[in-house]
């Protein structure tokens, strides 16, 4: 990447971040949502959902997919801030001055990236204030943070599509939906294995269960296993596909 492009992203992304603390409502809505889940669920439902994981702490057990749903509500406001630009006219008018193409597109990756940063945290302090506790160490909470990235930046490529793609505002951030939903079918919330079969086998083969399998062992300061292969996969897997289907939409805009 040349001294030119990462200049003219850096710029761009000064400027998302800019509109992002103007509305500091943003993040605060993008945090709501999983904070009221994660209270509604270890008030709640904690009481009788700690019998089925066999511990005391629910909360151990459930912030890893609070983490994950508060990423899919997140990136939806990336499509949505791509697509106001568009529809606003800034989009070509900053494809007739002298900057990067691509520094565009990377502004909006960047800004997503922090903004959900900046949610993640946030929950990880409500969690800490609600009982969360590990005893891992720094090695294990850089592997956390890598996997929570890596899995913000893969979501966020398709949010970058949605953005690119749609052709009214609810249109370019319903596409979250699903993937918000997508927790609720996994070992997120309560072990797979209390499941019926058809609902344990989806569960059990899609992205979220190895993800949040993952981070709960290396909280527990346990063996990950398998999963945490897996978990790189999907999310690497995801991020090539959305990559490459961005950058085509992108292209149609631009040509």
């Amino acid at each position: 990447m040349s001294t030119h492009v990462v200049a003219d992203t850096a710029t761009l992304t000064g400027r998302s971040m800019r509109h992002i603390f103007r509305s500091t409502d943003t993040i605060i809505t993008t945090a709501v949502t999983p904070i009221a889940l994660m209270l509604l669920f270890v008030f709640v439902f904690g009481g009788a959902l700690k019998q089925s994981i066999g511990s005391e702490n629910y909360v151990n057990y459930l912030l890893p997919g609070i983490l994950l749903i508060a990423v899919a509500s997140g990136i939806a406001y990336t499509a949505y801030r791509l697509f106001n630009d568009l529809q606003s006219g800034i989009f070509e008018r900053f494809h007739s001055m002298p900057i990067a193409r691509s520094s565009v597109l990377w502004a909006h990756v960047l800004t997503s990236l922090v903004a959900n940063g900046i949610t993640l945290a946030i929950i990880f302090a409500v969690g800490f204030l609600l009982g969360f506790r590990t005893g891992a160490g720094p090695l294990a909470w850089l592997a956390v943070i890598g996997i929570l990235l890596l899995f913000t930046l893969a979501l966020t490529w398709l949010a970058i599509i949605a953005g690119l793609s749609a052709k009214t505002i609810d249109g370019a951030t319903a596409f979250s939906y699903p993937l918000i939903f997508l927790p609720f079918i996994s070992s997120a919330f309560v072990p797979t294995d209390t499941m019926p079969g058809p609902v344990q086998w989806f569960a059990e083969n899609q992205p979220v269960t190895s993800i949040v399998n993952t981070i709960q062992a290396l909280f527990a300061e346990k063996p990950v296993g398998t999963d945490i292969w897996v978990a790189l996969a999907w999310c690497v897997g995801i991020l090539i596909v959305g990559y490459v289907f961005a950058i085509i939409a992108y292209r149609k805009k631009v040509s």
